[in-house]
C-alpha cells in the first residue's frame, strides 16, 4: 500500500510539473543605447587644422534609426569650412562596426567601437585613422574626433537638443 501511494504521489507530481514550468520566451537582445540620441541637436565648437589653426563651427546633429541600427549626420560650418560627418552603425554585444565619412575633406574609412547607453567609441580605419567619442545624456553631447593623416586634425563639439 504504501509503495501505491508513493508511486501515486509521483505520478501525480510528473502530471503536474509541466503546468508550473512556463517555456522561456526569445533571448532579449542587447537594449539600444541609441534611443537617448533619437533626434535633432544643435551647438558649436571648434574645428583644428594643420599648422595649429583654429576655428569656431555651428553645428547640427541628425541621428536616425534606434534598436541596432544608428545613422549619424553631423555638419558644421565656420566662415572657411564645412564639415560632413555620415556614419551608419550597427550594435551587437556592446560592439559597433560600420562605416564613417567627412565629405568635405574625403575621408573614409570602417568604423568599430563601443556603445553603451551615454557613450560611443569609435576607431575609424581607411585613408585616414581616427577616434570618435560621443559623450551624451538626454540633453546635452559632446563629440570629439581626432584625425591623423590630414588637412583635418580634430572637431570638438558641444550640443543640445534642438
Amino acid at each position: 500500500m504504501i509503495l501505491r501511494s508513493a508511486i501515486l504521489s509521483l505520478a501525480a507530481a510528473a502530471i503536474a510539473a509541466p503546468i508550473f514550468l512556463v517555456p522561456a520566451g526569445p533571448a532579449k537582445s542587447d537594449p539600444s543605447p541609441f534611443s537617448t540620441l533619437l533626434g535633432s541637436w544643435g551647438g558649436s565648437g571648434e574645428i583644428r587644422l594643420d599648422k595649429g589653426r583654429k576655428e569656431r563651427i555651428k553645428c547640427n546633429a541628425y541621428y536616425t534609426g534606434g534598436g541596432s541600427d544608428l545613422g549619424m549626420a553631423i555638419r558644421c560650418q565656420s566662415d572657411n569650412y564645412k564639415i560632413e560627418i555620415r556614419s551608419k552603425l550597427s550594435y551587437s554585444g556592446g560592439r559597433l562596426s560600420g562605416n564613417w565619412e567627412e565629405r568635405t575633406f574625403n575621408a573614409s574609412g570602417t568604423a568599430s567601437g563601443t556603445a553603451s547607453p551615454n557613450k560611443i567609441s569609435l576607431a575609424i580605419k581607411g585613408a585616414v585613422s581616427a577616434n570618435m567619442l560621443v559623450n551624451y545624456t538626454k540633453t546635452t553631447q559632446n563629440v570629439n574626433i581626432s584625425v591623423s593623416g590630414g588637412a583635418l586634425q580634430g572637431v570638438s563639439i558641444s550640443l543640445s537638443r534642438s
